[in-house]
């Protein structure tokens, strides 16, 4: 096993890369993030944006690509879309970022969603890649007394869906991060990192209340390649976060 990489969620950016998309993956780079994690590419060709990267020596081993709930018709051929971008990028990756629930959710609304991701799976496997969801804390309401979150990874083949905790959104549904890492050991190649004050105030990594100090010691072991810091929320701006979160996590020793 070896120290997950330092990524970052490119969103956390966001007020920067509407400016200068290439220009803020530099800064990233220069603050000394080895990973980024899209969620747009503001119109930039993939072939474009693949030699910035390697310029750089930044990886993007994951993408978060919206699903067209809206539109089911067309949420097959847009996803393919996305697909063929990601694969001529050469992500590892697609990530699918949220998905829609009820207020008060049923199994047949789990089913649903497990029937959506099946396809998706298996539409980014043909390309060659591996397909995964991100959380927030809403998935972890409970259908017939068991997490959401449970239903659809134990309904769906670890070989067609990876998970990507976000540590911070599960620390707020009342569970422990650690506790789902350890469970799902080996199904878990990227994290986020994203740290709340009370009042679900974004904060610093390690400046909130998720303890990061501790649960960073629970990545390795379960199996986890990149952790991606993201923060939406700042005191000073989105590039003093970042540099502050990558000072946490070096002065944990992952860089």
């Amino acid at each position: 096993m070896a120290k997950p990489g330092i990524g970052i969620q490119m969103y956390s950016l966001r007020d920067q890369t509407e400016i200068d998309f290439l220009g803020t993956l530099e800064k990233a780079a220069k603050i000394g993030y080895t990973a980024v994690e899209f969620a747009g590419y503001f119109k930039t060709p993939a072939k474009e944006l693949k030699s910035k990267l390697e310029e750089l020596g930044l990886k993007a081993p994951s993408v978060h690509v919206p699903l067209n709930f809206s539109d089911s018709k067309h949420m097959e051929s847009d996803f393919a879309g996305q697909i063929e971008y990601a694969k001529e990028l050469g992500v590892s990756y697609i990530i699918t970022p949220w998905a829609p629930l009820p207020e008060l959710p049923t199994m047949d609304n789990v089913k649903y969603l497990i029937d959506v991701f099946t396809k998706c799976a298996q539409q980014v496997r043909a390309a060659g890649m591996q397909y995964g969801y991100h959380n927030h804390e809403f998935e972890f309401k409970l259908v017939e007394k068991k997490p959401i979150i449970d239903h659809l990874l134990s309904g769906m083949p670890t070989e067609l869906m990876i998970m990507e905790f976000d540590l911070g959104w599960l620390h707020v549904a009342g569970y422990k991060p650690a506790d789902y890492l350890r469970k799902y050991k080996g199904r878990i190649p990227v994290v986020h990192l994203k740290d709340f004050n009370k009042g679900l105030k974004d904060a610093e990594i390690g400046k909130g209340e998720v303890g990061y100090s501790q649960l960073l010691s629970e990545l390795e072991p379960a199996g986890v390649d990149f952790m991606f810091v993201e923060q939406e929320q700042f005191e000073s701006s989105s590039l003093d976060s970042a540099a502050n979160n990558y000072q946490f996590l070096k002065e944990h020793g992952f860089a």
